[in-house]
């Protein structure tokens, strides 16, 4: 499979909404999908490495898909709001490394 960037990506959803004349949902709406999927995702993540199996006639859904979902959601909120990802992880990217360059400790410190 081909590797898509985070722009790839937000067009590929773009492309994908703009099909419907419903467009992007509202940055409310859009919220309450966000958390209702990663409630979906914490109760997959529980099956599978928590204390809580499946029912038998539960859907076998995945973390895998679960995530995917997420990122889906995640690409049209920060469409609907003209937010480039990649810019926005660029920019958590140097806070982490700036902020927090001495909170944990690193791997090569150790030798």
């Amino acid at each position: 499979m081909t590797e898509k960037s985070l722009a790839d990506i937000q067009r590929e959803v773009d492309a994908y909404i703009s099909q419907f004349k419903e467009g992007y949902f509202s940055p409310l709406a859009l919220m309450a999908r966000m958390s209702e999927e990663v409630g979906e995702l914490a109760r997959e993540v529980n099956h599978f490495y928590g204390e809580k199996p499946k029912k038998a006639d539960e859907a076998d859904n995945s973390v895998e898909m679960e995530l995917g979902d997420i990122l889906f959601i995640l690409s049209c909120f920060a469409n609907s709001l003209g937010i480039d990802l990649t810019e926005a992880h660029n920019k958590v990217m140097n806070k982490f490394n700036t902020r927090d360059a001495d909170r944990w400790t690193r791997k090569n410190a150790e030798q």
